[in-house]
């Protein structure tokens, strides 16, 4: 394949949100399907693997969204779960692999088109957002110190991988029994170089009840 799979990873417990967030309703259809249809709209991707907290409803999405081409049960935590979906990639290996949260359901087809350019460049981009916030260090309920900012970002999804390149960050990880909370840091650690690129505002992740009440608004802006 010459073109971009995506995975997307929708198989959390939902513990902050105290359900699975990516099957809430945001307006009259769950989360999940509102992601579903940005990357099933996109030109630019070809193939689409979702992976879920078990194989319920698969005919419902095969038959909504016509780039699915596997669905899978995800694993004991998110690193386990795009393993689950990348291995179902080794027989098309397309050129590029975007990882998404099936909870982030307003990203926008310019970010994804940014980050498709970006990966098939240099190899492997991030979207990310500069803090607004000052940010403190605290020790013990104590403030000990105040964290220079000016280099941090915040990470957003999707992460974009030459394919290869996605392959040896994950291999790494599983050889090494490296767990990490995104898929860039399993290339940084591998010695991968990282490009970053402008996230979106708007691309929130639905974790906490109230992000619903965010993503409508944002839905009306």
């Amino acid at each position: 394949m010459t073109g971009a799979a995506a995975i997307i990873v929708a198989a959390g417990a939902g513990r902050r949100f105290g359900d699975k967030k990516q099957f809430a309703y945001l307006r009259a259809k769950p989360v999940l399907e509102w992601t579903l249809e940005r990357f099933q709209a996109h030109d630019s991707i070809e193939a689409i693997v979702l992976v879920l907290p078990d194989e319920q409803d698969l005919k419902h999405y095969r038959l909504r969204y016509a780039k699915i081409v596997d669905i899978v049960r995800g694993g004991e935590r998110r690193q386990d779960s795009v393993w689950q979906g990348f291995r179902l990639l080794t027989a098309s290996e397309p050129e590029i692999v975007l990882v998404h949260d099936g909870a982030r359901p307003l990203v926008g087809a310019e970010l994804i088109s940014r980050i498709v350019a970006a990966a098939r460049a240099d190899g492997a981009a991030i979207p990310v957002l500069p803090l607004d916030d000052t940010i403190k260090e605290v020790k013990d309920g104590r403030v000990s110190g105040t964290v220079d900012r000016s280099s941090l970002a915040r990470a957003q999804t999707p992460q974009g991988f030459r394919y290869e390149v996605l392959k040896e960050a994950l291999e790494t990880a599983r050889r090494e029994r490296f767990y990490g909370t995104d898929e860039a840091a399993l290339a940084e650690r591998a010695g991968l170089a990282v490009t970053a690129v402008p996230g979106d505002p708007r691309n929130i992740k639905i974790t906490t009840p109230i992000d619903i009440s965010i993503a409508e608004a944002l839905l009306d802006a």
